[in-house]
């Protein structure tokens, strides 16, 4: 039997992990404290670093574009480019080209999308704390339902681009 109340909004998708994200704890005068700090105190696995290096590490973004989505954090919180010492600038630069060098051996995408959000009318989640994304892309990865749905689709858990991405890691 079709439960008839979900036929009256098809175009309801149930994302249950995202409630993590919105449920998030909130710090005064942010919408949400910044996990950039807090995520390198934990084990690579749990917070999807896939690489630390000394000034930034590399890592899965928990709700992203397209599969592979990772960003470069350097680990002191500051809020834009010219706040970065220049080690943490060089640092910077070389994991964004290691990531499409990982994501590149691992995945095979056709492209990347590569930028920064810096202040929040930028649309910046952490204004705070600047944060390099890496955005693989395909040829034909924007399919229907972003454009008719509003919706995403990611065909592939974190855990395992996160498994693909180290191992790749392993074998550099």
């Amino acid at each position: 039997m079709i439960n008839e109340a979900a036929t009256d909004h098809p175009d309801l998708l149930h994302a249950y992990w995202r409630m993590d994200y919105v449920t998030a704890p909130k710090r005064e005068g942010m919408v949400r404290g910044n996990p950039f700090v807090e995520l390198p105190k934990r084990e690579d696995r749990d917070a999807l670093i896939i690489h630390r290096g000394t000034h930034c590490y590399l890592v899965l973004n928990r709700y992203p574009y397209n599969p592979g989505h990772l960003m470069v954090i350097p680990y002191r919180e500051v809020p834009s480019l010219p706040d970065l010492t220049k080690d943490e600038r060089g640092e910077l630069m070389d994991l964004l080209i290691l990531a499409e060098e990982v994501l590149t051996a691992a995945m095979r995408p056709d492209g990347f999308n590569i930028g920064f959000n810096l202040g929040r009318s930028a649309g910046a989640g952490i204004p705070q704390h600047l944060h390099g994304h890496i955005v693989p892309r395909w040829e034909g990865d924007t399919n229907f339902l972003p454009v008719i749905g509003k919706t995403r689709t990611l065909p592939q858990a974190l855990e395992q681009t996160w498994e693909r991405l180290r191992a790749v890691l392993a074998e550099r």
